[in-house]
């Protein structure tokens, strides 16, 4: 009998271990997106700010408020999550309650390097932008270039398809703003610039972020 009672506590604790490990699966970053909540629940950005949301490139840029230090900013950057995540899991915690006028969206590159193909990437990004639409006619959605960087430099040809079709669909759409934030950061070959990244070859230095400012700046 207690063999019995010992090797049902061990089936029991097995399956509890396995559904906690399936639900930090189906909702990652559960941490960063309780922090926001709690940041909010202390003081909640007034209506019609402009919103950065998206992976890491946006949580590092740390000094993005103090660059645009006139503009109501709203930084929301969860480091390693893919746009697939933010459209289907994080919408009601880190978009819609702030009920931006703008819209800058970073994220892309974590889906393509997790295997997602520039189909998925794409048809991922015109549901955020359909969703955002939908719930606030009048905002503006701007897609933050997708970068080239030579830690993911195999990833080339699908960078370079998911910004160009991104872009060509912008054009249609009235709401929607296609910004080059991938030139700015090449060296005069048309390779990405060492220089500008951190040496994981991935994430922007400050200087990096010199130049994404220059360009923003216009659309702020």
């Amino acid at each position: 009998m207690k063999l019995k009672n010992f090797l049902l506590a061990i089936s029991l604790l097995i399956l509890s271990t396995d559904l906690f490990a399936q639900q930090k699966e189906a909702y990652p970053f559960e941490n960063e997106i309780k922090d926001f909540k709690k940041m909010d629940a202390v003081r909640m950005p007034e209506k019609g700010g402009i919103l950065f949301v998206g992976s890491s490139s946006i949580r590092k840029w740390t000094d993005l408020e103090s660059r645009f230090a006139d503009k109501p900013i709203i930084r929301r950057g969860v480091g390693g999550c893919q746009l697939s995540q933010i459209v289907d899991l994080y919408m009601d915690s880190i978009v819609y309650p702030y009920q931006p006028k703008k819209i800058f969206l970073y994220a892309g590159d974590n889906d393509l390097s997790a295997g997602q193909t520039a189909d998925q990437v794409v048809a991922n990004f015109e549901k955020f932008y359909q969703l955002v639409v939908t719930n606030n006619p009048k905002v503006k959605v701007y897609w933050m270039s997708v970068k080239l960087c030579n830690s993911r430099i195999k990833l080339l040809s699908r960078v370079t398809e998911v910004n160009k079709r991104i872009r060509a669909f912008l054009k249609t759409e009235k709401n929607g703003v296609y910004v080059d934030l991938t030139s700015v950061l090449l060296d005069a070959k048309g390779n990405p610039d060492d220089s500008l990244f951190e040496k994981d070859q991935l994430h922007l230095k400050p200087v990096g972020y010199d130049r994404w400012q220059e360009v923003l700046k216009k659309y702020l």
